[in-house]
C-alpha cells in the first residue's frame, strides 16, 4: 500500500509565506542591486527561486482543490493575495482557520 501524500494544505500556507518572503527580497533587495549597483545576477537568482515557488505554490492551490474540496473563491483570494506583496501575510490567519476547518481526508 502506496503511504499517502503529505497534506497539501499545510505545504500550501508554508510555500504561500515563503513565496510572499521570496516576493519581498525580489522587490526590495535584488531589484535596488540590479538598478543602483548594477547587479543583475540578484535579480537573476532571486527572480528564479520566486518563480520556482510561485509554481509550487499554485500546484499546491490545484491539490487544495482536487484532494480537499476548497471552494474556487478561497483558491483565488490565495492566488490574487500572491501578487499584493503584504497581503499573505494578513491573509495566514485566514489561511489557518480554514486548514482547521477542512475534513481531514
Amino acid at each position: 500500500m502506496p503511504a499517502p501524500m503529505a497534506d497539501p494544505l499545510l505545504f500550501l500556507r508554508r510555500v504561500c509565506l515563503i513565496e510572499a518572503v521570496s516576493y519581498l527580497l525580489l522587490c526590495f533587495v535584488a531589484m535596488p542591486l540590479k538598478y543602483f549597483w548594477d547587479m543583475p545576477l540578484a535579480v537573476r537568482v532571486m527572480g528564479m527561486i520566486h518563480g520556482v515557488l510561485f509554481l509550487l505554490m499554485i500546484w499546491f492551490l490545484l491539490r487544495a482543490r482536487i484532494e480537499k474540496n476548497w471552494p474556487p473563491r478561497r483558491l483565488w483570494l490565495v492566488f490574487g493575495a500572491s501578487f499584493v506583496w503584504f497581503w499573505p501575510f494578513f491573509l495566514d490567519r485566514h489561511v489557518r482557520q480554514w486548514i482547521a476547518e477542512t475534513p481531514a481526508g
